[in-house]
């Protein structure tokens, strides 16, 4: 041993060290007979030297460049036992291996990755990653991210902590510095993986490829993704379109950035992981996906929580960007996320109030909910903190007395919806804390507010309607009086909210006022009308507008209450209601210019409002069926019902608002609504499922009897209008049904339950008490098939059409192959289908267009074989239709007329051009059978195009640039397929040209025929269809020195025709080159030439 030793540092010292140890062993070699036993036995010699050392020298025995027999004994100790691990891989890692024994040892550093010591760990994974080749870098990686488990680096720290509790000082000092000790392995580790992604961009790739394939969460992804986004800026973007694609697939639930906040908190590993949270974080909030938005906040949340104060300080400062940067969504999600913050941080946030408090002066770009947030949250801060929070108590108070005193109708608004929701957090905090000053401000804030509204019955409306709001909320006890019969409906629903608050939901108090006599003059109008002044009608309007709004406030009220005798009276209400409309609806046809009174008061001052149609009044509450209601009740109640799905569970828009520029508030009409989340709301629908399926099921009976055949009515003994409002019933239940289970909320992790229960209510029709226990995937299919069971009784294409969403939203979760054969079959049913109203007529129109585009769509996107139905239609259907009458149809496909045919020729093109995108490209490998198939569904789809685009000779269309796209997409994937199947199939080969030709032709024909005409749709298209043209010519020619037949290719001129073929004599006596330079195509046709492509002249 000590002659290695004096050996080594000799060694280390020699001027040429390293190399001189490779010359070293080469002269021992030569004096020694057998090399291997020489250097065998200098092997065992290691461990002595290395057990104890993290930096074993054994590259000192083996040079560089050895063979396998060579490295055998390294190879042996490492498979043998643990303690030699670290060395012999460090070892290793210095030699320079071949491929087979690099992926030998690899493997086996893999195997002991989850049982090696945590202190070891960094080591083998280095070696792991600093060895990844990129023939092999997505296996590799995806065989470390299932070994790698980071649950055993937490549970030995957790141990560690709950014994330090437990044990004396001594021993809590060494249990401490172990977990120091473990804290910086961890901190290793991700140097090494860090480093890794950073300067290996097959690692860095390999990891987001195979994250993309996979669907299981670990917290190991996420935090390697943000090691990428923040150390490699090229694959940025990737990353960030991985995470939003994970998200919204449901496969990265929020719990996973809980998780990865508490690694960094307890490792405090990689700091400069805050920079790309951030930067995820304001991303995600940009998105129009619930999910993302809803990640993005979590980020928002967990960052708060587990970074440093600085960390928080960016924190709130991007909140407060992005309040005030007039995104509708970031401003709601912020103000949410800022509420979650002031609840579970009240204190830290407190450090930061002033970032908060500066919102106040952005208050113009608020809604009234979102003013109600805001003054929730510094309510909190100002009043949980004492002391610490004065200076925000008047500064609150400032801005609300700035606003009462306002004479601008909006600033008081807002003051009295800050000022109530400052009431609140008083109330709560003087319940709490029993402080007289707080007592105080709340009965002057109430004097204050009473005093600057009881003047005007608008704002006296408005207190009383956020009263109501606070009290079903918090309890209260306060006086009432109206003024005005504008003030009618707020004050009666304060009072009715108070009464149930104190009577455990009871309102037998005040049920009088649900059977009271309204009192109204004489409602019978018709041909009365004329012979009012406009001061009369405009009365006449209002007073109907006042009892509406007093019913639907009367209905909200008494609807969940189980006296029979006022579910009877409900419903008298209810058909009030729907006959007051009929009356308004002719009184408002009759008083143009008429502007209604408010019927809520959050919004707009109502100056400059326009004249209103006769849709009725503002919808306020939320009526519930009770009791069996007839069809203009029922009617009533779900159009009601939809158009409240449609503002709460739709995404709202995230178009950003110019800067000064004054903002519609998009929640006008729904601000009772709006204070629930789309949770709530979509519970309370779920809830409603059973009695909807009750009806649609009288739907269905109904139009049985009535349509005989499909989509043509039985109109002997008809009742018409009974009939529409049928139809109008049973379009609103597949509405309301389409609206609840398209929501994109369903998708988050945390409403699965509620998913469940929905499709459970829908199976449980078909299997009745057998549906508790299935699986999701059986719920999903046995609610598929009852909604389409209704197919046989449509009334009308547009609740064919919201029957098609719906189906599409259920099978979505997912979309298997007989659902899409299921889809596929039934929008086909509807295009062949002849919709016919009562009276005889055909439907039309631009919604009929646009839900026709939506079903052809649907019917060649899920049928199995796209080019064999748009040959069918362009063969069938089109030619039927061109041989019929001027206003007739296709008899295939009763949808396809004249007026269609734009919305059938631009889907079939675009879906035709889509298709071939998915035909493979053709490579050298290919057998001739492959090269043959591929053939084969080219020669259809150019066969289909040339049908398509020589219809425009039958009805001049713009093709709006898919002819163009559709060559772009034969140079790039069918001309390589040419380029190598020439000489086995050149006869197939030179068909799909010859037709491509014909149709290349027809486009050049548009071309000229754009020119003489000026028609600006088709002249927009020509520069890129000309180049496209131009490409495909060299591209043949191309094809043709590939396979040796230069002289098989010429090319000719073409004359500028029209769509016709007629020339255009105007442009006749133009130059050859410039003829050529434009319209120059090559000419194929058939020859006695050895590969069938003529050199002979074609007659242009």
């Amino acid at each position: 041993m000590a002659f290695q030793k004096k050996l080594r540092v000799a060694l280390e010292k020699h001027p040429s060290y390293p190399g001189v140890v490779e010359q070293f062993i080469s002269g021992l070699e030569s004096h020694i007979k057998d090399r291997s036993q020489f250097k065998n036995c200098l092997l065992p010699c290691t461990p002595a030297r290395t057990e104890g050392s993290r930096s074993g020298k054994c590259i000192f025995v083996l040079p560089f460049g050895q063979s396998w027999s060579e490295l055998h004994v390294l190879y042996c100790l490492l498979k043998q036992g643990r303690r030699l691990t670290v060395p012999i891989l460090d070892a290793l890692s210095h030699l320079d291996l071949d491929a087979e024994l690099l992926a030998e040892v690899r493997q086996s550093a893999m195997a002991i990755v989850p049982s090696v010591k945590l202190e070891d760990l960094p080591v083998v994974v280095k070696f792991i990653l600093q060895n990844v080749r990129a023939a092999d870098a997505v296996e590799v990686i995806s065989d470390l991210r299932k070994s790698l488990d980071l649950s055993s680096c937490v549970l030995p720290l957790q141990m560690q902590v709950s014994q330090r509790k437990l044990k004396s000082q001594a021993q809590a000092s060494s249990s401490m510095s172990q977990m120091t000790t473990s804290q910086n392995c961890v901190k290793v580790l991700f140097d090494v993986i860090k480093l890794a992604v950073r300067f290996q961009k097959d690692v860095s790739e390999a990891w987001i490829k195979v994250r993309l394939e996979t669907t299981s969460d670990i917290v190991l992804d996420l935090i390697v993704l943000l090691l990428i986004h923040s150390t490699n800026s090229k694959n940025r973007k990737q990353t960030e379109k991985v995470l939003r694609s994970k998200i919204r697939l449901g496969c990265m639930p929020e719990q996973l950035i809980c998780s990865t906040s508490y690694y960094i908190s307890v490792f405090q590993v990689i700091k400069d992981f805050f920079p790309s949270i951030l930067s995820l974080a304001q991303t995600f909030l940009h998105s129009a996906h619930p999910a993302v938005v809803s990640f993005g906040s979590c980020m928002y949340k967990q960052a708060f929580a587990a970074f440093d104060s600085y960390c928080q300080q960016e924190v709130v400062c991007a909140l407060v960007t992005h309040v005030c940067s007039g995104n509708e969504t970031e401003l709601d999600v912020s103000l949410d996320v800022l509420t979650d913050l002031v609840i579970l941080h009240t204190s830290l946030l407190m450090r930061y109030a002033t970032f908060v408090k500066s919102i106040l002066d952005s208050m113009q770009k608020l809604n009234p909910c979102q003013i109600r947030k805001l003054f929730y949250i510094l309510s909190m801060l100002a009043f949980s903190q004492r002391q610490e929070g004065s200076y925000i108590q008047d500064d609150m108070h400032m801005v609300i007395r700035k606003w009462l005193s306002s004479s601008v109708p909006n600033h008081k608004q807002m003051g009295i919806i800050g000022a109530v929701t400052m009431m609140g957090s008083l109330c709560l905090f003087t319940l709490l804390i029993l402080q007289t000053a707080l007592s105080l401000q709340l009965s002057t804030l109430l004097d204050l507010v009473g005093y600057c509204c009881e003047q005007t019955p608008e704002l006296l409306a408005l207190y009383y309607d956020e009263l109501a709001n606070l009290i079903e909320k918090q309890k209260g006890n306060l006086d009432l009086q109206a003024v005005s019969p504008l003030c009618l409906s707020p004050c009666f629903r304060l009072l009715r909210l108070y009464t149930g608050e104190q009577n455990n939901g009871s309102l037998e108090e005040i049920d009088a006022l649900l059977g009271c006599p309204l009192y109204l003059t004489d409602l019978e109008v018709e041909g009365k009308l004329d012979s009012l002044s406009k001061q009369e009608r405009e009365f006449l309007c209002s007073l109907l507008f006042y009892a509406l709004n007093w019913f639907r406030e009367v209905v909200n009220a008494f609807c969940q209450q189980q006296d029979a005798e006022m579910k009877g009276k409900v419903l008298t209400r209810l058909q009030n209601i729907t006959e007051l409309q009929n009356v308004l609806g002719k009184c408002l046809a009759a008083t143009p210019g008429y502007v209604p009174p408010p019927a809520t008061f959050d919004s707009e001052a109502p100056e400059g409002v326009p004249s209103i149609n006769a849709g009725g009044p503002v919808r306020k509450g939320s009526g519930k069926e009770i009791v069996q209601l007839g069809p203009a009740e029922l009617c009533f109640l779900l159009d009601d019902m939809c158009w409240k799905l449609e503002h709460v569970l739709t995404p709202g828009s995230t178009r950003r608002v110019p800067f000064l520029k004054e903002r519609g508030n998009k929640d006008a009409g729904f601000s009772h609504l709006c204070q629930r989340s789309p949770k709530e709301v979509a519970v309370c629908v779920v809830k409603l499922l059973k009695p909807l399926c009750n009806h649609m099921e009288n739907m269905h009976n109904y139009f049985q009897t009535i349509l005989p055949n499909q989509g043509v009515v039985n109109e002997s003994g008809l009742n018409t209008q009974e009939y529409q409002l049928m139809s109008s019933c049973y379009h609103q239940l597949l509405l309301t049904f389409r609206l609840l289970f398209a929501w994109n909320g369903f998708s988050q992790h945390e409403n699965s339950t509620l998913l469940r229960s929905a499709l459970q209510v829908l199976a449980d029709r078909l299997k009745p008490g057998e549906t508790e226990f299935l699986p999701l995937e059986e719920l999903i299919s046995e609610s598929f098939q009852y909604l389409l069971n209704f197919q046989q009784s449509i009334p009308s294409f547009q609740c064919a059409f919201v029957l098609t969403q719906l189906l599409m939203a259920i099978s979505e979760k997912p979309m298997t192959g007989w659902k899409r054969e299921k889809m596929a079959s039934l929008a086909k049913q509807f295009l062949c289908q002849s919709w016919v109203k009562p009276g005889g007529d055909q439907e039309k129109g631009s919604h009929f267009n646009s839900a026709l585009h939506t079903l052809l769509c649907v019917y060649l996107e899920h049928t199995d074989n796209i080019l064999k139905a748009v040959e069918e239609i362009s063969s069938v259907g089109v030619p039927e239709l061109i041989n019929s009458a001027k206003d007739g149809r296709s008899a295939t496909y009763p949808t396809l007329s004249r007026q269609t045919f734009p919305v059938f020729f631009r889907v079939m093109m675009a879906q035709l051009e889509s298709s071939v995108k998915s035909i493979p490209a053709g490579k050298p490998s290919d057998s001739s059978e492959v090269q043959l198939e591929k053939l084969l569904k080219w020669n259809i789809a150019v066969r289909n195009f040339h049908v398509l685009i020589n219809l425009v000779k039958v009805r001049i269309y713009s093709d709006d640039g898919y002819g163009r796209l559709f060559v772009e997409a034969f140079l790039k994937l069918a001309m390589p397929l040419l380029d190598h199947s020439f000489k086995k199939h050149r006869d197939d080969v030179q068909s799909l040209l010859k037709t491509l030709q014909l149709s290349t032709r027809q486009l050049h024909h548009m071309c000229g025929h754009s020119k003489i005409h000026q028609d600006l749709s088709l002249t927009n298209h020509v520069p890129l269809l000309k180049k496209s043209l131009e490409q495909f010519v060299y591209r043949v020619k191309a094809m043709l020195a590939f396979n040796h037949c230069q002289e098989a290719f010429w090319v000719g001129i073409l004359k500028n025709r029209d769509l016709q073929g007629e020339e255009i004599l105007s442009q006749a006596s133009a130059a050859p080159e410039e003829d050529s330079a434009e319209g120059s195509e090559e000419d194929l046709a058939d020859s006695t030439a050895e590969v069938g492509l003529s050199t002979a002249p074609r007659r242009p």
